[in-house]
């Protein structure tokens, strides 16, 4: 989920009504902006609820609270991010991109263009997701996590297409060291291992796969995927 979802700890005592607990202020601000007249804190509620669906995993309730706060503030941000995650999350492609280019056309932000790049190459036009991902590692206030998985998407496409050489030229951009392992660096290296074992390079793949072993044993199915190269 986006940290534009993440509420930021209050510096007075008080604390905020709890209909706005979960959001940060930046998108209550947002939602009294944008939303009908007189359909603030309903629109706030929701998009609340929709939130908190979707931090437990449920897409599809997501979905109805989100829908219901886009009929409430259709020109909401958040509540198309929202609204898109829990499309997205349900396998709901079309939907899903729609509602996240409204998001990034109304925010102007990048950092779900990964989530863009997804729903492209589910439809079938992977050769989409390459520039999305472009776009993202050239943008600034991208968080890393979201460069390195736009980067997977399109790395991904790229591969389906037969595209290998392209493929690793991608995923290098994201630079990595062996010392240093986050989950989007392991990702990259997955990814990376999965596509040289695609085209044909074993070893190499092999490689990717041990440096991932050496920071988390149990990531993936990494060790699964080393054996079957021995």
């Amino acid at each position: 989920m986006s940290n534009a979802f993440r509420p930021r700890p209050s510096a007075g005592r008080r604390r905020p009504a709890p209909v706005r607990a979960s959001l940060p202020r930046e998108v209550v601000h947002e939602l009294r902006a944008v939303a009908r007249a007189g359909s603030a804190d309903r629109a706030i509620a929701r998009l609340e609820r929709a939130v908190e669906l979707l931090e437990r995993g449920d897409a599809r309730g997501a979905a109805s609270e989100a829908a219901k706060a886009k009929a409430l503030a259709p020109r909401s941000s958040a509540v198309r991010e929202a609204l898109g995650l829990a499309l997205y999350g349900q396998g709901r492609w079309r939907e899903a991109l729609s509602e996240m280019q409204a998001y990034r056309r109304l925010s102007g932000r990048y950092d779900q263009n990964h989530i863009i790049a997804d729903c492209h190459r589910a439809l079938g036009h992977p050769e989409r997701a390459v520039p999305l991902a472009e776009e993202a590692l050239a943008a600034r206030g991208v968080p890393l996590a979201a460069k390195a998985e736009a980067v997977v998407v399109a790395a991904s496409a790229l591969a389906d297409m037969g595209r290998y050489e392209q493929a690793l030229g991608l995923l290098r951009r994201v630079r990595t060291r062996e010392d240093v392992a986050g989950p989007e660096v392991l990702r990259i290296w997955y990814v990376t291992g999965s596509v040289l074992a695609r085209a044909g390079r074993p070893q190499e793949a092999a490689r990717e796969f041990r440096k991932i072993l050496r920071h988390d044993p149990a990531a993936f199915d990494t060790a699964e995927r080393l054996a079957q190269l021995a």
